[in-house]
């Protein structure tokens, strides 16, 4: 492989700065991404089998107008119809694609608009992924919340009107253990009526802990389904595991998890090929899981800390909007999130056709909700943030601008009895 993925590594020791020399111009240093590492779960299903055939035989060149054309007139959108509307012959149908998607949005979900915040409550990690912030030989300021600060944080936040948050940390089994995220989740019952979760895929036991304590849903992002690709970005830790990742949701639900959410991170690989098979992973498993709630998200690669040497390959907002009509029209009741990744205007817009979801009040670091919700410093340190956002509205510019919108923000919708 090409010696692209170079980062800053003053800080590193010979050994350390040798190792990841290895890792990165010798692909045999690095273990197999595909065989399973000790401890991790296997489970019998056949829903990767299932996405990956229909990824790999997809050629969007074949697409005509026609067949998009088809594709918006069937009343029911199938597998061939999404593969249509995710192809180049469907950019010039946008403005269509976007009307169904608005009909679709409001039948299933009306004209609501649900909000959250992340909470980062660590950011070590031991996975070696050459595009994000948090990777173990990028030079950050790593930090983990101890329990006090991990409630003054939730306590910020709650007092801002949220109420629901999601948790999340880097990939470290050593740092964030299971048991130290299930006290993150039973305090944040004290203070929220929703709490998701974004963390390394753990087993089925595991994961019914962690809703024991509180969880309501897991989000698990596949970063690429081109295992090519997934290869040469992951060069190592658990994350490199691919199969392991690709089943995560589906271990959550059968650990009783009520909700799973799913995404690729576009620009990684070919985003056309990562969006249909997001779009089947959620498709395949909905039919097996009926009773739960799914949903999806479509973030795209973000700049931080050495990532500029990925050369993401380049999804711009009109492909991105395409992807997300394409996804509402084939996904009728499945929730959509766009994150703050995004821009304030693309967000409004998006609202108002295809997504159900965004994020408010934001802070991608660890332990500065304070100093961002209230302006004043903080009185302790803070780690490093994990991408930058582009939209920093708080929750209140947030739900001000979705109701002049005409929309209605929700907060939460979901009670326990």
């Amino acid at each position: 492989m090409e010696n692209q993925f170079l980062v800053d590594s003053e800080f590193l020791s010979p050994e350390a700065l040798a190792r990841k020399h290895r890792l990165e111009t010798d692909p045999s240093a690095r273990t197999n991404h595909m065989e399973y590492m000790p401890g991790m779960e296997r489970i019998e299903s056949d829903v990767c089998a299932r996405v990956m055939e229909q990824m790999n035989a997809y050629d969007y060149q074949k697409y005509t107008a026609r067949d998009v054309r088809a594709a918006l007139e069937h009343e029911t959108c199938s597998i061939e119809d999404l593969k249509a509307l995710l192809s180049p012959a469907a950019e010039p149908f946008l403005e269509q694609m976007a009307e169904r998607a608005r009909r679709e949005t409001s039948k299933h979900f009306g004209n609501t608009v649900y909000l959250f915040t992340p909470l980062y409550i660590a950011n070590y990690c031991e996975n070696y992924c050459v595009y994000c912030g948090f990777n173990c030989y990028n030079h950050i300021n790593r930090m983990k919340l101890t329990r006090e600060q991990m409630e003054k944080e939730m306590k910020v936040i709650a007092d801002s009107g949220m109420e629901e948050i999601l948790i999340l940390t880097g990939e470290s089994r050593a740092q964030s253990d299971i048991s130290y995220i299930g006290e993150a989740c039973k305090l944040a019952r004290n203070y929220f009526r929703m709490v998701g979760l974004e963390i390394y895929p753990v087993n089925t036991d595991e994961y019914r802990y962690l809703h024991e304590c509180g969880a309501d849903y897991v989000t698990v992002f596949q970063e690429t389904y081109d295992t090519v690709k997934y290869e040469q970005l992951h060069l190592m830790g658990h994350k490199r595991v691919w199969p392991y990742r690709f089943d995560a949701q589906e271990r959550a639900l059968r650990g009783g998890m009520r909700g799973v959410a799913f995404s690729a991170l576009l620009g990684l690989s070919d985003f056309r090929k990562d969006a249909l098979a997001s779009a089947l992973h959620v498709y395949f498993l909905q039919r097996k899981y009926p009773y739960a709630e799914m949903s999806l998200s479509c973030p795209r690669l973000r700049p931080i800390i050495n990532n500029d040497k990925i050369n993401p390959l380049d999804v711009h907002e009109k492909q991105l909007c395409q992807i997300l009509c394409a996804y509402r029209i084939f996904l009728p009741f499945v929730g959509i999130t766009v994150s703050s990744r995004e821009s304030a205007r693309f967000r409004n817009g998006i609202v108002k056709i295809a997504a159900t979801k965004v994020s408010a009040g934001v802070s991608t670091g660890i332990g500065d909700h304070e100093s961002r919700y209230s302006g004043k410093e903080s009185d302790g340190e803070a780690g490093d943030e994990q991408f930058e956002i582009d939209d920093s509205r708080s929750l209140q510019a947030m739900y001000r601008d979705i109701s002049g919108e005409g929309l209605q923000p929700v907060l939460n919708d979901y009670l326990y009895v």
